[in-house]
This record gives structure tokens, sequence and C-alpha cells, in this order.
């Protein structure tokens, strides 16, 4: 049974979503989603979502049954950076399910959940079994990038929803069908990438990419001193800037990835460097940017960017 509320939230300004048979306003803040009790063979559960990455999943396999709030829920704001107001947290506290990312990528909702009485049941992408996605001995807290931590999340949300509602079992059920629908051109362009990818190599400015990156077989050179400040969030010295444009200029790197969610002198630096060597970009964003659309158009515009550039690579 869902969690005895002590508001219920009216949501105005409606626009559909995806997959989802709800409905919802979104901005610079939260990005807010409405069930419909009408539609849902079990009450409306009130489920809460850190970060914008999960949030496209999380309604689709929610539907009507589900009120479903997205605190950061906008990719012009800077996960990294963000500090939840008091309202923000608030939203946790009548939550009958919380979705997070884990990894230390969204501490703040990770401490908001910590304490509270009665306890929501809480889906961790990072601590389901096989996640989270590691490079070397450092967590990659970017889950969303691994097919296999979003195919993991994904059970793990419908198998909570299914828990809290019993009676909307079948109804999650065909919910989960039609996100595997949904994900099946995202699964065939990963599988065609792992062709194409076998034998070339890749560096990238950030380590948002790596996970996906390694789904599909492309090998990392990017220089370690540069990936160990881009791991660690610090500036890289300028010697291992140096060591990057080397590798650029000497023909080991056949595509540079570019986080464009990132400003700064560096990763310009980088891609002009690529310029001048030949090497080809590939753009890819942190969180899901203004206009993407779907989690899968988001992930797929992406993808048939990175297979154009490797079908040109020698």
């Amino acid at each position: 049974m869902p969690r005895p509320r002590a508001t219920v939230a009216a949501v105005a300004t409606l626009t559909a979503i995806g997959l989802s048979a709800c409905s919802a306003q979104a901005g610079a803040g939260p990005a807010t989603s409405t069930g419909d009790p009408a539609a849902c063979p079990a009450d409306v559960l009130d489920v809460v979502v850190s970060v914008g990455q999960w949030g496209d999943l999380t309604r689709s396999l929610a539907g009507a049954c589900a009120d479903v709030t997205t605190v950061v829920g906008s990719g012009a704001v800077d996960p990294h950076d963000f500090e939840p107001t008091t309202g923000d947290l608030a939203r946790f506290e009548n939550a009958d399910l919380v979705v997070l990312n884990g990894a230390g990528y969204d501490h703040w909702a990770e401490a908001a959940v910590t304490d509270l009485n009665p306890a929501p049941v809480v889906v961790d992408a990072a601590a389901l079994p096989g996640a989270p996605t590691r490079a070397g001995d450092a967590v990659n807290p970017h889950l969303w990038y691994s097919p296999q931590d979003v195919d993991a999340t994904a059970a793990a949300v419908t198998a909570a929803l299914r828990d809290l509602a019993p009676a909307a079992a079948g109804y999650f059920a065909d919910r989960a069908a039609g996100w595997a629908a949904a994900l099946a051109p995202y699964r065939q362009e990963i599988g065609a990438l792992r062709a194409s990818a076998a034998g070339h190599t890749y560096a990238a400015t950030e380590t948002v990419f790596d996970p996906m990156a390694a789904a599909i077989g492309l090998t990392d050179v990017t220089p370690q001193g540069y990936r160990a400040a881009a791991s660690n969030g610090s500036d890289p010295a300028p010697g291992a800037v140096a060591a990057f444009e080397g590798a650029l200029g000497s023909g080991a790197i056949d595509v540079l990835v570019v986080n464009t969610q990132t400003e700064g002198s560096i990763p310009a630096q980088l891609r002009s460097a690529a310029a001048d060597a030949g090497v080809p970009v590939v753009e890819v964003t942190e969180s899901v940017p203004a206009g993407a659309g779907s989690f899968v158009a988001w992930q797929l515009d992406q993808l048939r960017q990175l297979s154009d550039v490797l079908g040109g690579v020698g």
C-alpha cells in the first residue's frame, strides 16, 4: 500500500511525456508528472527520482500508477553543483518509492532518505547487483551510460512498484514490456556498434561516456594522468594536457569524445588539437538536454553520431 500522504500536490500546465500514460510539468526546477487513478488498478503511488537521467525510465515503467517528481529535472542544472532547497528535500518525506543514481552522484538525495520514518522503498542504481560500472578502482557514477545498469535499474524499479501496489502487478508487467520494446532500437544500435568499434580507440575529455564505450568495445587510450584528474574532478596538470595533445597528433586516437555540457579552456584546447590532427569528435551530454525527448531518443542520437564517425575511420 502507498504510504500515508501529508499533502496532495496539484499540478497544472501539463504536457505529454514518452511512453508514460501520465503528463508532466518541466522547467529549470523539478519535473513532475501525474498519474491517473482512473487508469490504475491500484492506488496511485508517490515516486521521487533524484536526477533526470532516470526520470523517463521511471515514468515509463510507472505509467498511470504514480505521481513522479524528478528533483533535478532539467539538463540546464549541473548535478555536480546542485544544492537542494528545503522544498526539494521535503519531496522525499511522503514518497512511497525513491529512485537514486547512487555512487555519490546524488549524495544529497542519499542523505535525504537516510533518516525518514517511515522509510520509502529505495532503488539505488549503484547498489544493484553488477553495479556500479567501474574505471580501474574508482567508481564511475555515470550508470545510465551502461546498458547493463539501465536494464538492472528498470527491473528493480518494476519490482519495487509491483511490491508497493500488488493489485497493479499486471499493469506494471505491461509497462515493463513497453519499455523493453522502446529500447529495441537502442539495443540494435549498440549491437551494430560492437562490430564497427572493434579495433578502434577513443579518448575522452571526461569519463561520462566510458561505460558505453566499454560496452561497445572501444579501447580507451586517454592519457592516464589526464584520466585520473578527470575522474577526481580536478584540473589536469599541464603535462597531462600536453600528453593528450600529443596522443591526438600521433594518430593513436581514432575518436575524441567531448561532453558538451562542460565549459572551459581545456576541452576547447583538446577539440582544437583534434581538429588540427583530423581526429573526429563525438559530442555527448551528461544530462538529458532540453528538447532531446525520451531517454532512448537521447541515447540513439549520440550512438548514431558515433556510428557515423566510426564508419569514416580507417
